[in-house]
């Protein structure tokens, strides 16, 4: 049911091997798009998911990072290898305006005894690219981008038996000292069925937007998203008070932090005081700053228990 769309860095790969027993207890399908050409993290994550069995989606032809010239060492380093004997994943191949209906076509045959997600992000020819799929039995799963997809092409790929998962990205990127205090994140958790799909992802409070590493922190922000009581996501940011400079990231970061602190212990607050929201809490406590990855970490993983406590209620 929800797809989070993870890109493979350091830090969303350690998110997936420690969140491996939340995944599959939540029944959570994670995308992985590779990026970095070291294996080592990226294998651990999916051992990991192999250990809970869990089902899970691997990019095999990457639009960022290392791998976006030349996916054929993902065969090598992985699919070959460590994923030989597992059969709860699935290959996907990303179309773009820049995807040519042969190279889908020679990938599908090439892989006829895998299961294959095609992940629409701008193809402009939907037709054609469904006549095709739909001639293929191992195509289990049709992914769309929604700011990429509307609902005409969308429409094309209804048919029966094949899934459909609809992607938002319902973070929207700033710089972090123009963060407001609060803003919608989505609504897709509950309206994904009125769409006509049969589940829905996002980038968790990443975004879309990829960069290989940030500037100098000039401000620091600190991201919760949480459900009002009508069940609608939103998200609180909670920015340090020092904006004008680089220095000190530590010093922002606690302020930041003690902002975030301030509003989950609040009596009426409707953020989830989730395992992820404790170690904040511990650092703050502690005047521990454990590095802005780590920290972008742990606002992904509240992200995931908090769909999962939503999604185990329903």
């Amino acid at each position: 049911m929800y797809h989070p769309y993870l890109r493979g860095k350091q830090n969303e790969l350690i998110l997936l091997r420690e969140n491996a027993k939340l995944i599959t207890k939540s029944a959570m399908v994670p995308i992985i798009e590779p990026v970095k050409k070291n294996f080592a993290p990226l294998n651990k994550a999916i051992e990991s998911l192999k250990k809970e069995n869990t089902e899970f989606i691997l990019v095999i032809n990457p639009k960022y990072g290392d791998f976006k010239s030349n996916s054929l060492p993902i065969f090598e380093n992985t699919i070959n290898t460590i994923l030989r004997e597992y059969d709860k994943y699935s290959i996907a191949y990303i179309v773009d305006a820049e995807s040519n209906l042969l190279e889908v076509k020679d990938f599908i045959d090439d892989n006829l005894d895998k299961s294959i997600v095609i992940i629409h992000n701008g193809y402009p020819k939907a037709k054609e690219l469904a006549e095709l799929t739909e001639s293929f039995s191992n195509i289990n799963k049709h992914i769309f981008m929604d700011a990429q997809s509307g609902k005409l092409y969308q429409k094309q790929f209804k048919k029966n038996g094949i899934p459909r998962i609809l992607i938002r990205d319902g973070f929207k990127k700033n710089k972090n000292r123009d963060y407001p205090h609060k803003e919608h994140f989505s609504d897709l958790h509950i309206t994904y069925d009125d769409e006509g799909m049969e589940g829905f992802g996002d980038f968790l409070i990443v975004g879309d937007d990829y960069s290989e590493s940030g500037g100098p922190a000039y401000a620091i922000a600190l991201h919760l998203t949480y459900l009002e009581e009508d069940e609608d996501m939103y998200i609180r940011h909670f920015v340090s008070d020092r904006v004008d400079t680089p220095t000190d990231p530590a010093g922002k970061f606690l302020e930041a932090l003690e902002k975030l602190v301030n509003a989950v212990e609040e009596e009426d607050s409707l953020i989830l005081k989730t395992e992820a929201y404790q170690q904040f809490k511990n650092f703050f406590e502690e005047a521990h700053f454990p590095g802005l990855g780590y920290a972008k970490k742990l606002s992904m993983q509240h992200h995931l228990e908090l769909i999962s406590k939503y999604l185990l209620e329903q």
